[in-house]
This record gives C-alpha cells, structure tokens and sequence, in this order.
C-alpha cells in the first residue's frame, strides 16, 4: 500500500502535544520524516516515545529568532529540505474581556500566534522545495465574535491574511499555501489561558453547546485534514481556509 507522504519532510511547530503531535504520528504514518518543536523537553521526548520512527525533536519557541533559526541549522544538516511546513505553534486565547485584558497577555498571543507563524514561514523558505505545501493553524474564532477572545481571534484574522499573501507569492514556485481552522478541540492548549480551570470548564461548555455535532473534535480529526492539506489529494487547492468546527461557523 503506498502512502501519501512517501519520502517527504515536514516540520511541525508545537508538535509535542494536541494537534501538532496528532498531526506528527499522521505524517510519520504516511512515510513521512517529521521534525518536532516545542518549548518543554520533557513534552517532546514524550512525543518521540508515542511516535517511534522518523521523528526528530528540535526544541524551541516559535517566538524565539534564535531557537527558529536553530530548528532549520538541524533540518537542513540532518535532511537538507522542507516538503512540508506546519505551522502550528500557538498560545491560548482565553483572557478577561477587552478593558480587563493586560498588555503582556496581548503581545504574548501576537508573539507566538502571529509573528512566530511568520517567521516559521520565512525562514523555513530557503529549505522549502518546490512544490511544497505550507499549513497555518488559524481557528473559526477569527469569523466568530467570541467575548474574552478579541488578541486571539485577531491574531488568527492575521495567520489567514498570511496564507493569501504567500499563497500569490510563492505560486509560481508551485508551493502551496492555506490555513486550517479547527474549532473547539480536546487539547491541552486550554490549560495555557489566563481563566482559572473552573471558568475554562464554563467556557467550554458553553461552546460545545454551540457546536451543531454536539462535541468537541477529536486532535486526529484535525490531523486528517492537515494531511489532506500537505498531500497530493489537495494538489489544486491554495489560498484557502479550510474549517473544520463540526458545523460551527457554518449552520
């Protein structure tokens, strides 16, 4: 049985945990080699166990210049190019509505969510082959006005402005460029909010109640479409933002 990401290279940010590990174990599945990052150590020598194979971990913050231009001095050592691009790396969104929220929370979600996407991507271009395919997690906030979300969802608005832009820029190198906006998902980022445990319980399940299928997704859910996105099934596809939120933004 052939696999979709034969021979390929992807590098995923934040695929220690959630999604991106979910994604990692996909690609990896696949015939995929993936490089993983993440800020913990401990998180990514649990993510290498879990997966086995074809996995290198790399550990950064995508806030961090230095730490992105190490993450690519090992890729393009130990493999020499990029197929695949995942963008995934983000910090929760969850803070006190708009007059309450603090500046630092503000620029902590920028910096991760918006410029760390960015500068993934940019510096990632030089490895990338052509006819590569780059993911960006953006999220079905950035439709929705959600109370206590406005940096997150903002910051989101920014990652799917990026995928249009890159998407013209880099087409003439046949290298693919969407966004991927999961709704509510059972992950850990939820524990990275400035709520305390008991209002992200609230929180949440207010939002399930809004959720036409009735749940959260699943971070394999997700990781099938990141699959989709990076493979030859979505050869014809760039410049979109393909949601997938069990109905949420939709009916």
């Amino acid at each position: 049985m052939s696999h979709k990401l034969e021979g390929k290279v992807a590098v995923i940010t934040g695929g220690s945990s959630g999604i991106g590990l979910a994604t990692a174990r996909e690609f990896v599945a696949e015939g995929a080699y993936v490089f993983i990052t993440g800020r913990r150590q401990s998180e990514l020598d649990k993510a290498v166990r879990e997966i086995g194979n074809n996995v290198r971990p790399v550990q950064g913050d995508v806030a961090s210049m230095e730490d992105l231009d190490h993450l690519y001095e090992v890729v393009g050592h130990e493999k020499g190019h990029i197929d695949i691009i995942f963008a995934n790396a983000a910090v929760g969104g969850m803070a006190p509505e708009g007059a309450d929220a603090s500046p630092e929370h503000y620029d902590r979600v920028f910096k991760v969510n918006t410029r760390g996407v960015f500068f993934t991507v940019q510096k990632g271009l030089k490895l990338l082959n052509d006819g590569a395919s780059i993911i960006l997690t953006a999220s079905n906030a950035h439709y929705l006005g959600i109370p206590s979300f406005a940096p997150y969802s903002a910051s989101k608005a920014a990652v799917r402005s990026f995928a249009r832009t890159w998407a013209a820029e880099l087409k003439g190198r046949g290298i693919r460029v969407n966004t991927l906006s999961p709704g509510p998902i059972d992950t850990p980022i939820m524990g990275t909010s400035a709520l305390s445990p008991e209002e992200v319980d609230k929180f949440m399940a207010q939002i399930v109640a809004s959720v036409p299928l009735g749940r959260m997704g699943r971070p394999e859910e997700i990781a099938r479409v990141a699959l989709f996105l990076a493979s030859s099934d979505s050869s014809f596809v760039t410049g979109i933002d393909l949601v997938a939120d069990g109905g949420m933004t939709q009916i």
